[in-house]
């Protein structure tokens, strides 16, 4: 199989099992969607969605989150654990949205990484989701992925995102990167994998990644 033969085999597998696409984090626009995908760094999407219901229900968009405090804040996210960090981030860029950007959540992702607590991964989620922009963020489970799958070298999330942007079409992206995740937490997980059930992974994956699996197996 060529690199692109790998490629063709894992999209044409990932729109077959995913032919439609549900966005992990609830949410009912782009500042809630900004606020979830925040909230989500070193959690879980489950409890994400928990967790903004609370929030929203106190301040679903800039004006009201600013007069909450950073410790209400606080008490309502701690759940979500980093609760010191992302309440001064949510009030902070509520902030800068009225100030800036009249409460509007802007489009651009070099934007979007001005505002406190918002990184690469969150801005790309944002433009990708909210505003239907092409762009590829990177989550654990399409890092180790791209990796298993010899599409990447597994050296850091920035080279996995380059990779992926070289390798995929450009029209594809917002839809591939959440079909990945699904299939990263259903077939392909780091823990509990059985490798039996995930079919890209065994047809077309990294010879070393295989080899080590199966010695790991044998060894048990």
């Amino acid at each position: 199989m060529t690199k692109q033969d790998k490629v063709n085999f894992a999209t044409a597998t990932l729109d077959r099992l995913y032919p439609t696409i549900p966005i992990p984090l609830d949410h009912k626009d782009p500042y809630t969607l900004l606020i979830a995908v925040l909230l989500s760094a070193q959690s879980t999407d489950v409890r994400v969605n928990k967790i903004t219901p609370l929030l929203f229900s106190e301040a679903d968009n800039p004006y009201d989150m600013v007069k909450l405090t950073v410790d209400e804040i606080r008490e309502i996210i701690k759940p979500v654990g980093l609760s010191p960090m992302k309440s001064k981030g949510i009030h902070g860029l509520s902030k800068i949205l009225i100030e800036k950007y009249k409460g509007e959540v802007p489009k651009d992702i070099e934007l979007l990484e001005e505002l406190p607590a918002v990184g690469h991964k969150t801005a790309s989620v944002v433009v990708s989701q909210a505003f239907g922009i092409p762009a590829f963020p990177v989550d654990t489970h399409i890092h180790r992925l791209m990796y298993r799958w010899g599409f990447s070298n597994g050296k850091n999330v920035v080279q996995t995102e380059k990779d992926a942007k070289r390798l995929f079409p450009e029209e594809t992206w917002n839809k591939l990167h959440l079909q990945i995740i699904w299939y990263g937490r259903e077939y392909s997980p780091a823990r509990g994998w059985d490798i039996e059930k995930d079919i890209i992974t065994k047809t077309i994956g990294r010879k070393t990644v295989l080899n080590d699996y199966y010695k790991t197996k044998k060894s048990r």
